[in-house]
């Protein structure tokens, strides 16, 4: 079962060219928890959860199978700001998952790496896996 938004014409999409890039340039509003000079994160239109929250690195990128050595930095502080998004917003005691999703099979919709953040409830396990 594929997700809406999963085709192959957006996963073929520029980063540059993508929604997530038009919200951080801040031509499509969106609610914003956090930003800093290198990540940017806002409460995703969809939630999963009652906290639902993407994270993105600031320099575009297409997802997590195009990264490399040179993104390490990126991707690093993508995930401190994960950390600290859930203790600004109160939910880091509880806990709460991360999540990329990478490509056709990981149900990615949007071509442009993104961090999922979700709880604030108990969340089940093995994540979708049917």
């Amino acid at each position: 079962m594929s997700k809406e938004g999963v085709t192959p014409e957006n996963l073929r999409q520029d980063p540059k060219e993508t929604i997530f890039a038009k919200i951080i340039a801040g031509q499509i509003p969106c609610k914003k928890v956090y930003e800093d000079d290198h990540v940017f994160a806002f409460h995703d239109i969809s939630p999963a959860a009652p906290v639902h929250i993407l994270v993105l690195p600031k320099k575009p990128l297409g997802g997590i199978g195009e990264a490399s050595d040179d993104d390490e930095q990126s991707l690093g502080r993508v995930m401190i700001a994960a950390s600290k998004i859930a203790k600004q917003e109160g939910f880091a005691d509880d806990g709460y998952r991360l999540v990329i999703n990478q490509g056709k099979h990981g149900q990615q919709s949007v071509h442009y790496l993104h961090v999922h953040i979700i709880g604030g409830k108990q969340l089940s396990w093995p994540p979708g896996c049917q």
